[in-house]
């Protein structure tokens, strides 16, 4: 399929992958998986954004920041295989730095989601966890990881 064609048709440029934080790679291919490590809302190196949602950042806020995450995932699978060997999206693990009492991961784990199906269509359809965690990385707010199949 054309998945590299259908981001240019929904004007979205494929970020350059971001170096890693640490000891990993920002994806690795296992038989017909391909496996991203946890992506952060990063535009041209720099978080787009810190703090918590239901604190500094509302629902709203961190759903777009969810969707720069999964463009940073779609990049690092990318960079490994090319997009156009996805050939379903698998599972995606979307992580929320929360408030206390912010329930609603779900909504903002939904950008990452909804930007799988309008890149991929019925193959972006997926499993999904959104789980709300006390602190992540750099003090991103939200953190994204994919698992897709390939060709």
């Amino acid at each position: 399929m054309n998945w590299s064609g259908r981001l240019i048709e929904l004007g979205l440029v494929s970020p350059p992958v971001a170096a890693p934080a640490g000891v990993y790679l920002p994806a690795v291919r296992s038989g017909s998986l391909v496996f991203t490590a946890g992506q952060l809302p990063l535009v041209d190196g720099v978080l787009a954004a810190t703090g918590k949602l239901g604190a500094e950042i509302d629902t709203e806020r961190g759903h777009a920041l969810a969707r720069i995450c999964m463009l940073n995932a779609l990049a690092a699978v990318d960079a490994l295989i090319g997009l156009d060997a996805v050939v379903r999206v698998v599972k995606v693990v979307g992580f929320v730095a929360s408030a206390p009492g912010f329930t609603a991961q779900p909504a903002v784990i939904n950008g990452a989601s909804e930007l799988l199906g309008e890149v991929f269509g019925e193959a972006g359809a997926h499993a999904r966890s959104a789980v709300g965690v006390a602190e992540l990385p750099l003090g991103a707010p939200v953190e994204v990881e994919l698992v897709v199949e390939v060709s």
